[in-house]
């Protein structure tokens, strides 16, 4: 039975070189940067993110995606006022004082990099990215970034995970084992004390990969990924606030993946939230601030797609850590 699982994954790993190709992710809104080159340099810390997901555990060959991020402010001055700094201390972004003390951005540049790693079954694919964000104020609590990124995708192919009934396959046996794609990507966001937007695009360069010698299984493409995301904060009381938020994805030849989320803060200490992604699945989230320099988050996704009779669902966890974190924000203060 397990040749079958493979053969079958091999074949959706087939079918999306022409249709979803970049890793998805359930706490998109806990890394946005991750999808965005505009939020380089958005808080005033360097922002260092680890992540691992398990995606339809218990099926053979399911994707397994780790990543890490790091996006940072560029200058040397923090001052109050200044895009990098908020006021005081320890300043907790979720309450209702601090929305009417909130300052737009000063004008400030951010910079970033982020390596992904994701297999499926006989295919991987290793992407690094640079970014660069410009920020600036528009209104008094208006702020807009504009943001590029460069990079490159490593996809390769292990023959000896492919399994089938047929002893031998000149197809399978000439697959290549290693191409190198380059990779551009940009974004707008625009934010406030309360609300987010933006929009992004990765993979922009569609390029060509060629799996095999064989006509019959020749030539696949890198497609261009294209995002929108909103979110809004609502107060219920001075340390407690809901935000829902949604994204759109669209890749060519597939169908529009709508993320639904809803998260409800605590405060700066912990969260919870639950989402819902169109006809795949719903999750559970929560989250912990760790003090002044450790985050930790996780959510489980619940397979509502015919997957649902093979998978144990999805895991997925983030660690992030607030490295020069001068003013000792205990969570994120320009994000949410």
């Amino acid at each position: 039975m397990k040749k079958y699982i493979i053969l079958l994954l091999v074949l959706i790993a087939c079918l999306s070189v022409k249709a979803q190709q970049k890793p998805q992710y359930t706490q998109y809104i806990f890394n946005g940067f991750l999808l965005n080159p505009a939020l380089a340099g958005i808080e005033n810390y360097i922002d260092l993110k680890l992540g691992y997901r398990n995606q339809w555990q218990g099926l053979d060959g399911a994707p397994v995606t780790s990543f890490i991020s790091i996006n940072a402010p560029l200058g040397k001055e923090f001052l109050y006022g200044n895009a990098n700094s908020f006021g005081g201390q320890g300043n907790n972004p979720l309450n209702r004082s601090y929305k009417q003390n909130y300052m737009a951005a000063e004008p400030h540049h951010g910079v970033g990099l982020q390596v992904a790693n994701d297999k499926a079954g006989p295919f991987s694919r290793t992407d690094f990215s640079a970014s660069y964000a410009y920020h600036l104020g528009l209104a008094a609590q208006i702020n807009l970034a504009v943001g590029v990124s460069a990079g490159f995708s490593q996809i390769k192919t292990d023959g000896s995970e492919i399994i089938t009934d047929v002893k031998m396959d000149n197809a399978l046996s000439n697959i290549d084992e290693s191409q190198i794609a380059p990779d551009l990507g940009a974004g707008v966001w625009l934010y406030g004390p309360t609300f987010f937007a933006g929009v992004s695009a990765q993979q922009l360069l569609s390029q060509k990969l060629r799996f095999s010698d064989e006509a019959s299984v020749n030539e696949g493409k890198l497609e261009p990924h294209f995002f929108a995301t909103a979110g809004y904060k609502i107060f219920l009381g001075e340390e407690i606030a809901v935000m829902p938020s949604v994204m759109a994805k669209y890749v060519t030849s597939v169908p529009v993946s709508v993320d639904l989320n809803c998260k409800l803060a605590f405060s700066d200490k912990f969260w919870i939230g639950g989402g819902y992604r169109n006809k795949d699945s719903f999750s559970g989230m929560a989250g912990f601030n760790i003090g002044y320099f450790l985050n930790l988050s996780y959510s489980y996704d619940f397979t509502t797609s015919e997957l649902n009779t093979v998978s144990n669902g999805s895991h997925e966890i983030v660690i992030g850590f607030l490295l020069n974190n001068r003013y000792k924000a205990s969570c994120a203060q320009r994000q949410f």
